[in-house]
């Protein structure tokens, strides 16, 4: 009985230290930070939902892309790996959290022989605890900067799959601008491949001299020779998008290869026989322009953009939770400048025998408990340093997350401004395509009759390959101007939402090496949130 009026004592006399000190935080409470301002041509903006921007490779009305998007979600490894960094920091989180219960709880016992005098065995089994009360909040701020960390780390796999989707739908629109440069390149050798044996035929009829025929051979093989180097960018971009999908380029090449056997028509409508014979090409914009290959967007270039789209971007929301995390370990550390109190508590059974047998053995049950206290007071100066350090680190991010956000407004105004004269560029480089065919034919007209030298006809062919060769690049960057605008919105990680963060094939792996994980792999744990805390 009296071993357990000391159990008891020990108890009320934990509750009484509990309900007296309490807890206190130390160091600053995160509230938030107020962003910079932003530059006019955003903080005027029209609003643009979340919504707009959710899905936003919608726009492009492109089943290949949408395919490639979906695909790129489900497979990307790298989008695989910030999973499992999910995984990890809800284990740290896990781990601060364990801090606020008794630090020691240790069940230990021993067995030993003893031979001086007497033989003499001995046992013991003994069970220890001991807890710091958490007075100063030091771990209730681990656990706060634990947990801004896990935030952190859903931010971060969010802004990666902002990048990832980017690049899935940029690699795209080069590969499809890839296509459409090669077959205008086509169109332009069956062009030239006329226009050389138009010359052959008057070099045979000794109408001309073999100058003009050779150097409209050379042009024409020098078009040829940019085929290959265009075929190679196909091959690359494939690559590059096996890579971003998980897969092999033979399967994106199944998604991505169309069997257009449009091209040879096109050529023929383009190109007619014109007066005795000579070339003319066809100057009906449908048949002008008519290779269309990249995807167009069906956007709206006088949206402007909702200002607080921005502090809602992932990267941004990173920049936000480090901020916080550092916040709570200037608590944390401040916490070491004060005294730790501590309740400890043991209980142990041991036994001795003689050597007459455990019959006649020595026994003793010993109970020990109490509160106790630590007190780093000759510290020189570390300890406040230590915080010092902290605080210097949290101002640090507040910079930092500044920055950030002037950065994603710059990106907004970068791309945006870049769609708009973009645009403006293409309606010229447009124009230009049509005068040099006008151009094209007026001067085969005249060359077949005199009034200009080949020369001058040479001149015409050679413009109007790199018109339309810089017509197709202009489109593919106005395209990719859009990705870029809806990525530097931060669009398109709300696909995630409400789905699992980690791979079904990571989670068997995982399931299969028999590590306990608990409830961290069941279904509603692994789910990323809807939006933001």
């Amino acid at each position: 009985m009296k071993h357990f009026r000391y159990i008891a004592t020990a108890a009320c006399t934990a509750t009484a230290l509990l309900l007296f000190t309490g807890c206190t935080k130390l160091g600053p409470d995160f509230s938030g930070i107020e962003p910079p301002k932003m530059p006019k041509e955003i903080e005027t903006a029209n609003r643009v939902a979340d919504e707009d921007i959710a899905e936003w490779w919608q726009i492009f009305d492109d089943p290949v892309l949408t395919k490639l998007v979906e695909k790129a979600y489900g497979q990307n490894l790298d989008l695989q790996s910030a999973g499992l960094r999910i995984l990890q920091a809800r284990a740290a989180l896990g781990i601060a959290t364990g801090m606020q219960y008794p630090q020691v709880q240790t069940l230990s016992g021993n067995l030993a022989s003893t031979y001086k005098d007497r033989h003499i065995d001995s046992a013991g089994l003994n069970f220890d605890i001991g807890w710091e009360m958490d007075i100063w909040g030091k771990y209730a701020r681990g656990i706060e900067s634990a947990e801004a960390n896990l935030f952190a780390s859903v931010a971060s796999y969010r802004d990666l799959m902002i990048s990832v989707l980017a690049e899935v739908a940029r690699n795209y629109i080069n590969y499809r601008m890839t296509e459409e440069r090669i077959a205008y390149a086509e169109r332009n050798v069956a062009i030239q491949e006329r226009v050389t044996r138009m010359t052959e035929i008057q070099f045979n009829s000794g109408n001309v001299s073999e100058l003009d025929m050779q150097q409209s051979r050379t042009q024409l093989y020098n078009t040829r020779a940019t085929l290959p180097g265009l075929e190679l960018s196909k091959i690359k971009t494939v690559n590059a998008l096996a890579i971003l999908l998980g897969t092999t380029p033979e399967e994106v090449r199944i998604i991505v290869d169309t069997d257009d056997k449009s091209l040879q028509d096109a050529i023929n409508r383009y190109i007619a026989t014109g007066r005795q014979g000579t070339i003319q090409l066809s100057e009906k914009e449908q048949d002008l322009l008519d290779l269309s290959y990249i995807p167009e967007p069906a956007f709206d270039p006088h949206h402007i953009i909702d200002a607080s789209l921005l502090t809602r971007r992932p990267d941004i929301k990173v920049a936000e939770y480090r901020a916080h995390a550092a916040a709570a370990q200037i608590g944390a550390t401040e916490a070491l400048l004060y005294p730790s109190f501590t309740l400890f508590g043991s209980i142990g059974y041991n036994a001795a025998d003689m050597g007459f047998g455990w019959g006649t053995a020595a026994k003793n049950l010993s109970v020990t408990a109490g509160p106790g206290f630590s007190w780093n007071i000759f510290q020189y100066g570390r300890l406040k340093n230590q915080v010092r350090l902290q605080d210097a680190k949290f101002e640090e991010s507040l910079v930092n997350y500044s920055k950030k956000v002037l950065q994603a407004a710059s990106e907004v105004s970068n791309a945006l401004n870049g769609y708009l004269l973009t645009r403006k560029q293409l309606e010229e480089r447009r124009k230009s395509v049509e005068a040099t065919v006008r151009a094209f034919n007026i001067s085969v007209t005249q060359y077949h009759d005199g009034l200009v030298s080949y020369q001058r006809l040479l001149s015409t062919v050679e413009k109007l390959t790199l018109a339309q060769d810089a017509y197709a690049r202009t489109r593919g960057e106005l395209a990719a101007d859009i990705v870029l605008l809806y990525k530097s919105l931060g669009g398109g990680w709300q696909m995630s939402s409400g789905n699992a963060y980690l791979s079904k094939e990571s989670m068997k792996r995982i399931k299969a090496r028999g590590t306990d994980w608990g409830d961290y792999l069941d279904a509603n744990r692994t789910l990323m949130p809807e939006g933001w805390k």
